[in-house]
């Protein structure tokens, strides 16, 4: 099990790295995270949700995802509660307070999905979630220690000297540890170093004489990292990725939601992607604006006039943009959303942006599946997955953006240059987003391969973790 000093230290990363490393070697590997919080989640092949982390990690393992790899997952929604998703399925809502007590509840699910694993795999690689030296959360606790110490898992402790502090963030974590737990732990990998890796000798004998425990390496860091779809809303802090000319802005939600959609966009050659942070404007330069997905649709629209985007994107319009809502942002795009079930919050009806003749009332059950079909102007092959509660429909709604397996999906406007959509993954595709991104900058696009950039980033993620941890021992300390 490998556990951080903190949040965003690369647990995730390091952990897909660690199974393509281990399938490099021939063993069958599973990917295991007791407890997630995040809205980027994907959809598995039981039609269930789990965080985005391990789906990018059972691709690393080259194994369908499943929702016993993610059995708990918490989503933050609009009012201060998190949707609870227990082995890929809605098991309530919760606020902080409340969920402390409910974690015990949660454990038999947690034990049943890790021992299914366990019987099909010669590894199961697990991942913490946040920090164990959060002692004021050990209560019940399943996500580190609680975890480790009833499953029996020896654990490696992650810290990032990227960010500084990392010989203090180990050495305290100790401090904090009851010795059980402290008898869990086999060792630590620094993490993200630049530079020298020598340099840092020193401070190896620091931590190892403090803490007694050994290291496993010292991994650097690696730019190849920045092709793998990131799980942490860290990532979004980022002024723009890209030096291009076609700039595309995405208003950074309060509930953002699956916002690694922009991945493939964010690394093509051309394209400036800015996440736009609350209280700045919608830049004047942008060609297309696309509203995100959500996990909490109506307070993100209250959010985002908050923010003065609604006059921002009205200017973008009359300038001649373009406009894209997927999922979330679709609905945002109406005439109305409606929830008569107080599905997200308490029940209301809102008046939408107007840009699409449509209206959306969220009721029933939640879509989740994964799917695939064409887009319907451009007629170039997409596949990704829906994720939402609630219909849309209209009169724009007769013009479809895209035609799925079954059905049609989404809505264009009567002159073209506002549309939306539920598929999340839309821009995966190559030959869509050529066609896309050429239309949208009045030039040809060069054809990046997006999928095969992110398993070359696995394989040069393994490969360095091969040349500088010691993966021997690390099968070592496994049991």
């Amino acid at each position: 099990m490998f556990q951080g000093t903190g949040s965003d230290v690369g647990k995730s990363v390091l952990c897909a790295g660690v199974i393509r490393a281990l399938v490099r070697r021939g063993h069958r590997v599973l990917p295991f995270k007791p407890q997630n919080m995040s809205n980027n989640a994907a959809v598995t092949a039981e039609g269930g949700e789990i965080g985005r982390a391990q789906a990018l990690q059972a691709r690393a393992a080259g194994v369908a995802s499943s929702v016993h790899m993610n059995p708990v997952l918490l989503k933050p929604q609009g009012d201060r509660t998190s949707q609870i998703i227990v082995q890929g399925r809605m098991h309530g809502t919760t606020d902080a307070r409340g969920y402390l007590g409910r974690k015990a509840e949660l454990w038999p699910f947690v034990a049943d999905s890790f021992a299914r694993l366990q019987a099909d795999a010669d590894f199961v690689i697990v991942e913490g979630a946040g920090s164990p030296a959060e002692v004021n959360l050990r209560a019940n606790d399943i996500a580190n220690m609680g975890f480790a110490r009833r499953a029996g898992v020896p654990v490696v402790l992650v810290g990032d000297i990227d960010r500084g502090g990392v010989i203090a963030s180990l050495v305290g974590t100790d401090v904090l540890l009851e010795p059980d737990e402290r008898a869990l732990v086999a060792g630590y990998v620094i993490n993200k170093f630049r530079g020298d890796p020598s340099l840092f000798d020193d401070g190896l004998g620091i931590i190892t004489d403090r803490t007694g425990w050994r290291s496993f390496g010292v991994l650097p860091h690696l730019p190849e990292v920045g092709r793998l779809p990131a799980e942490d809303a860290v990532a979004l802090d980022r002024p723009g990725d890209g030096a291009g000319d076609v700039v595309i802005a995405v208003p950074r939600l309060k509930h953002i939601a699956n916002f690694d959609d922009f991945d493939p966009l964010r690394q093509e050659a051309g394209v400036r992607l800015v996440f736009v942070q609350p209280g700045q404007p919608l830049p004047g330069d942008a060609a297309l604006v696309i509203l995100p997905g959500s996990k909490a649709t109506i307070a993100d629209l209250k959010f985002f006039r908050e923010q003065g985007w609604d006059l921002d994107l009205a200017g973008h319009l009359r300038r001649g943009g373009r406009v894209l809502g997927i999922c979330g942002g679709f609905q945002m795009l109406g005439r109305s959303i409606a929830d008569p079930h107080g599905i997200e919050g308490v029940p209301e009806a809102v008046e939408g942006l107007g840009l699409l003749q449509v209206e959306t009332v969220l009721e029933g059950s939640k879509t989740l599946v994964e799917t695939h079909g064409y887009e319907r102007f451009t007629g170039e092959a997409i596949r990704g997955y829906e994720m939402h509660v609630g219909a849309t429909m209209g009169p724009d709604a007769t013009r479809p953006l895209l035609r799925l397996a079954g059905h049609h999906d989404g809505a264009v406007s009567d002159d073209g240059r506002v549309a939306g959509c539920y598929l999340h993954g839309l821009f995966a595709g190559d030959g869509f987003r050529r066609a896309f991104l050429s239309a949208l900058a009045g030039r040809d696009f060069g054809l990046g391969d997006y999928e095969g950039g992110v398993e070359a980033a696995l394989d040069a993620l393994a490969e360095a973790i091969e040349r500088h941890l010691d993966v021997d021992a690390l099968i070592a300390a496994a049991r």
